[in-house]
This record gives C-alpha cells, structure tokens and sequence, in this order.
C-alpha cells in the first residue's frame, strides 16, 4: 500500500502524506484529477526517467511520396495547402495567397521530442551517402574486423561527425509536439515508395503500460506539494472564520507551505533529475 501502482493509489498516497484519514483533505475530486495530470506531464516534459529514447522505422507510402514532391504547380497538386491574409492599402482590399505542401509525417502523441532522422532504402549495394545508416554500418563493420588500432577508429568517427556538421548546417526535420507532426524538409525526389524513415525521438512513458512510473520519488512528492497547495488555496477564502470550539482555519499558512516545497523540488529537478544540455564549443 506503500508503494502506489495505479492512478488511485497515488491519489491516496498523497491524501495521507496530508494527514487523511486523520484530517479532512479539501479538495474536489476532479482538482485532484487536474493536480495528477500536471504532475504527470511535470514529469515527462522534464524527468529522465519520464522518457526513454527509442527508435521508430516508418514505411514510406506512394501518398507520402506524392504529398512531398507537391509543388502547387497545377490544380491536382497533392497535400497543397493555401493560406491567405487580406489587408487594406490605398484604400484597396488586397489579398496575399501563400502555399504549403503537406512533407509530414503524423507522429503518436507519445512521442515528445525527436533528435534526427535516417532514410534507409533496404538495397543490398553500398550506400555513396557516408550520413546515412548504411555507410555507417558498413564503416563500423569495416572497422570492426580489419582495424586493431582504437585511436584512428575513434578519430575517424569523430572526423565524419564533423564532416556531417559542415556540410549539413541546416536541419531537415521541424518538430513541435503539440502539432503531432514531423516536416521532412528533404528532396522528396530521392526518396521512393517502401523506403524506410529511422526516427531518433524520445517517447513518453506511459504509467498505465509500465506502473512504476506511480511509485517515482520524484512524482509523489510533487503530486503531494501541488495537492498540499490546492488544499490552501480553497481554505484561503476562510481565512478568519471561526469554526466552533475557536479553530480557526488558517490556508494562508498551508499554501505558502506548499509554495516553499514545490520551489524547493522544482530546484532539484533541475539540478538533479534533468538531463544536463550538451556542451557546445564555439
């Protein structure tokens, strides 16, 4: 019981980390349900352990490919899109037409981030792209079993990576997680129907697949601090009210409690529970 494996669980948890059943927790059951919905997504947009990297293959279709190399030049043109704005110069309404072709993929809403994505064409022959997947398959291979010497294995990566870096200045993918979509600013012309897209991205983990997630230290003690100062903030509209036997209800002091507590954990997510941003030399 101590260890909570379920929504319910949690929600308990925290209600007797604020003295339930002794005392009266009052809160509402759907701000309960609004106070662990933020800490789970607290916990996933900023928690180590609220995301795992993985990898996703995607099968290019023939509409995939139609859609990208859409270029609005006719009026069949697949996935256009036209945005327009209206303004008023010179006393004269003027309309401006914009296009956009639809290159995206949909992307599950688990999926929080992406770093990078690789186009894999499932031939047997040797890639002449040295960035792609197979160039650097067939490179660590070669590496692998004709090369004894650590030391010029690593440089030799180390010298493609920048190589990379050069020559590829600007990124071919847009991301925004609220959109659920991946713009593939690629040349579409290359890629054909049953290619394969190799997405590096970081999905959420969801607790109602892996359960432990509710048994987190981080996540109870920040469920337990913003339930602690929903409980003040209702109270708070009863400061000075007398009850009977002279209580006095005192929420002021209860949500500036939980307002010390949840800067003090927000704190150490940042110092301790964040993956660290990578180190850039300029």
């Amino acid at each position: 019981m101590a260890q909570p494996s379920s929504r319910a669980d949690l929600i308990n948890y925290c209600k007797r980390q604020l003295g339930a059943p002794v005392l009266e927790i009052n809160i509402a059951d759907e701000q309960v349900e609004d106070i662990i919905d933020d800490a789970l997504q607290y916990f996933h947009e900023r928690h180590f352990d609220g995301v795992i990297q993985t990898f996703l293959k995607y099968k290019v279709t023939e509409d995939d490919v139609n859609r990208g190399r859409a270029r609005g030049v006719n009026e069949n043109a697949i996935g256009i899109v036209t945005t327009t704005a209206t303004t008023t110069i010179v006393g004269t309404a003027t309309t401006f037409s914009y296009e956009e072709n639809s290159n995206f993929l949909e992307i599950p809403p688990a999926v929080i981030g992406i770093n990078k994505i690789f186009r894999y064409d499932g031939s047997e022959t040797t890639t002449n792209n040295m960035f792609s997947v197979k160039y650097q398959m067939f490179l660590n291979d070669m590496y692998y079993f004709g090369s004894t010497e650590i030391l010029t294995y690593a440089m030799t990566k180390r010298y493609l990576e920048d190589l990379d870096f050069a020559l590829n200045t600007e990124k071919q993918i847009r991301f925004n997680q609220r959109q659920d979509r991946l713009y593939l600013d690629v040349d579409w012309g290359d890629v054909k129907k049953d290619d394969y897209f190799i997405i590096d991205c970081y999905r959420l983990i969801d607790p109602n697949d892996f359960n432990r997630v509710y048994n987190d230290s981080f996540l109870k003690r920040y469920a337990t601090a913003l339930m602690k100062r929903q409980w003040g903030q209702n109270l708070i509209k009863f400061q000075g009210v007398k009850l009977p036997g002279g209580i006095e209800l005192n929420g002021r002091q209860i949500y500036d409690d939980a307002q010390k507590d949840l800067e003090v954990i927000r704190e150490q997510m940042s110092s301790t529970y964040e993956l660290p941003p990578l180190d850039m030399i300029g």
